[in-house]
């Protein structure tokens, strides 16, 4: 298990002699808006459910999200968190080759290493900002049996267009490709791009986090749809309860008021977008850090004035500033870091801290 993600605001604090909560993390990619309207009271006033078992397949927020999307609640799974199905697919679907495509969430390879199964990577450069070749993709993609690809992918923010992903699935049909749909709903016009409903290829699954976009990764939930064979051999590998109940009752909540789910990612875009922007804007004259083109709100940038991205992010750490160290990534370097943005006093601190660091201030 990598133990290099985002948000490890405990060993700063403990490096720095600091509180957790003076902490400013900005290492992990979530909602800098926070949750929804709500839902810290749901939690709150629904307490009690903590003295009783959940649904053991959580079928009330299947079908919510299967109501949301237009498809059968057959179709679609829960779990505790997209990470859940990364470790359990390959299991589930016995695979025997898997390919990569990177550089990526760095689960997809470890849940290859926790079940012995042969696994490779396609690697997408920085001269076309990391997006990945279709050619290369279709090429090493005939030889495998299951293919992870992250869309919009994290680190690198790269976004393939929806013709590119329907070419591959229909190409392939000896291929089961996994979309992980974390960061999509952060991206404009994700509907049509999404292939969440598309349930009727035979050779689909798409994986929905509700961890990032609602704020709520400590409540771990997470959904995949399939078609009605897949479903049923992922729940062949399902474990009881695997979805706690104050989670269950949230994303409950979420469902019953299908009207507010559009406007609220509206909500975000239009705030990233505005934010992202003056970000940039603030750094647009240093030469030391190459930022690179990112579809979603967190932004990969690479070091070009000879420190590393653990130097990099020990002098923002200084400054109770959390940032992600990039170089555990397969295809980055250790010139890599990646920000994720907040609200925009913090974006600007950021900034301020950012132009210091490389000027080695």
């Amino acid at each position: 298990m990598i133990i290099g993600h985002g948000g490890n605001k405990a060993n700063l604090a403990e490096t720095l002699g600091c509180g957790v909560d003076e902490i400013v993390d900005m290492s992990s990619n979530l909602n800098p808006l926070g949750p929804p309207e709500n839902i810290e009271k749901v939690i709150c006033n629904n307490l009690v459910k903590i003295r009783s078992l959940p649904e053991a397949d959580a079928v009330t927020m299947r079908k919510g999200f299967a109501h949301f999307h237009g498809i059968d609640h057959e179709n679609v799974v829960a779990g505790n968190g997209t990470t859940w199905f990364i470790y359990t697919i390959p299991k589930a679907l016995a695979s025997k080759k898997v390919l990569i495509a990177g550089p990526t969430y760095s689960d997809y390879k470890d849940a290859c290493l926790m079940h012995n199964i042969d696994f490779a990577h396609c690697l997408a450069k920085e001269p076309t900002m990391f997006a990945p070749d279709i050619d290369d993709l279709s090429r090493m993609a005939k030889d495998a049996d299951t293919v992870f690809l992250c869309n919009p992918n994290n680190p690198t923010g790269a976004l393939m267009p929806r013709e590119q992903l329907d070419y591959l699935i229909q190409k392939h049909e000896d291929t089961v490709f996994i979309i992980d749909e974390s960061y999509l709903p952060f991206v404009d016009q994700a509907r049509e791009i999404s292939l969440v409903s598309e349930t009727g290829y035979k050779n689909l699954i798409v994986l929905s986090s509700m961890s990032k976009i609602f704020r709520i990764p400590g409540l771990r939930t997470g959904f995949l749809s399939a078609s009605r064979k897949l479903a049923e051999k992922i729940m062949a590998c399902y474990q009881p309860w695997s979805v706690n109940a104050l989670a269950q009752t949230v994303i409950e909540h979420i469902f019953d008021h299908p009207e507010k789910i559009e406007p609220f990612y509206q909500k975000t875009r239009d705030y990233i977008k505005t934010e992202k922007q003056l970000f940039l804007e603030s750094l647009e004259d240093i030469q030391e850090l190459k930022l690179l083109d990112s579809t979603t709100y967190f932004i990969l940038a690479r070091l070009t004035n000879g420190l590393t991205s653990e130097e990099f992010c020990k002098k923002i750490g200084q400054h109770k500033v959390l940032i992600r160290d990039c170089s555990n990534f397969m295809g980055l370097s250790d010139q890599y870091v990646r920000f994720s943005l907040k609200q925009r006093p913090v974006n600007l601190h950021l900034a301020e801290l950012i132009k210091k660091a490389v000027k080695n201030d």
